[in-house]
């Protein structure tokens, strides 16, 4: 019985912290939409090197961003419901090249 509380709390958790970073992508993404509009309809534009970038480019690739980030937490909680998956420690180490 013990064991299937901890499943069942560990499901939830995890489906929160999903839920978490699923909408932190949606927002991501809604600012840079936000941006471009923003920077459409004021017209404005950043020097950049001396040269003169209108600021949709900017909220176009906060918008990408934000959509590949959406695509990794699709994979990340793919992996994350296996039920092979487990917290380490190890997985934050830097592997050595050989």
């Amino acid at each position: 019985m013990k064991g299937q509380i901890d499943v069942s709390t560990n499901f939830k958790q995890k489906a929160i912290i999903i839920s978490l970073l699923y909408a932190t992508t949606i927002i991501i993404m809604l600012l840079g939409v936000f941006f471009i509009v923003y920077s459409i309809v004021n017209n404005v534009s950043f020097m950049v090197i001396n040269s003169s970038i209108h600021g949709a480019i900017f909220g176009i690739i906060v918008a990408y961003l934000g959509a590949r980030y959406f695509l990794s937490v699709s994979k990340l909680k793919a992996e994350l419901y296996k039920s092979t998956s487990r917290f380490s420690w190890s997985n934050f180490k830097k592997e050595k090249k050989k």
